[in-house]
């Protein structure tokens, strides 16, 4: 199905808890932008952060009012690619590049380390993502390969650089019942949110498959890219390749997604 897609080049893969690699397709070394699946990376450094007494989740960070926690989780009010308050902290769900970038600031303060670097020895060189950088924004500036981030998927599904219990706080809902635009899709009411990754829930249009379970979370990115991690099914996908998000992959992703989630069952 994949082989279908109308793009340049696509790589995907599917991973157990455990590690085990159920499937690949393409070439999974080679490098893609990421785009937003940059978030969910630095969303973990910030979590590491958080375990090691940086930072706390409820420190102010970002515009007046706001928290590390309402940074992550799309709720500090900033807009989306501007360093510009639009609204209260905590009342609507501005899906907000600045916000992340905000994050990173933070956490470069507070550890005294570049957040690239950061990064890269609280999560990259643990995990063995020796093909992942980070060289920009931490909202959007990440590359990375498919082979990487199946690591990645299997360390979220089976954490040992974190207490499960703070991964389990990123994959809950922050600050429910806010509203919001998911972008791609308009709006949704609710827009759900853990800390760093987004909540399918019930929303409807989804990037996910028709039977991807509502506690699935995960990210997409504007550069054709996806990661979703679905609890339910015991199993994660990645899929990157080089042809920009748009109508095609509205299309494409949630028969490819059901496809997997079919045969894992």
């Amino acid at each position: 199905m994949i082989e279908n897609w109308p793009v340049p080049t696509a790589a995907a893969g599917v991973v157990r808890a455990d590690g085990t690699v159920l499937g690949t397709h393409g070439p999974v070394d080679r490098r893609f932008p990421l785009a937003s699946v940059t978030k969910p990376l630095a969303a973990y450094a910030a979590l590491v952060a958080y375990e090691e007494g940086a930072v706390e989740l409820d420190e102010p960070a970002g515009p007046d009012g706001s928290t590390v926690r309402h940074l992550l989780a799309h709720t500090s009010g900033l807009a989306f690619d501007e360093h510009r308050v639009t609204a209260p902290p905590g009342e609507r769900r501005l899906y907000s590049n600045a916000g992340f970038e905000q994050l990173g600031e933070h956490i470069a303060k507070a550890t005294d380390i570049p957040f690239a670097e950061y990064l890269r020895q609280a999560v990259l060189q643990p995990l063995g993502m020796t093909s992942t950088t980070l060289d920009g924004s931490p909202a959007k500036d990440g590359v990375s390969t498919v082979g990487d981030l199946l690591r990645f998927a299997a360390e979220v599904q089976a954490p040992r650089l974190l207490d499960p219990r703070t991964v389990a706080g990123a994959m809950t809902v922050q600050y429910p019942g806010r509203k919001g635009v998911l972008p791609g899709y308009g709006h949704q009411n609710p827009n759900d949110w853990g800390l760093g990754f987004e909540i399918r829930d019930g929303k409807s249009p989804h990037w996910t498959g028709s039977s991807s379970s509502p506690r699935t979370f995960g990210h997409f990115g504007q550069s054709g890219t996806f990661l979703w991690i679905d609890p339910d099914a015991g199993a994660a996908c990645v899929a990157l390749t080089d042809r920009a998000f748009g109508p095609w992959a509205v299309e494409a992703w949630p028969p490819f997604t059901d496809a997997v989630l079919a045969e894992l069952r």
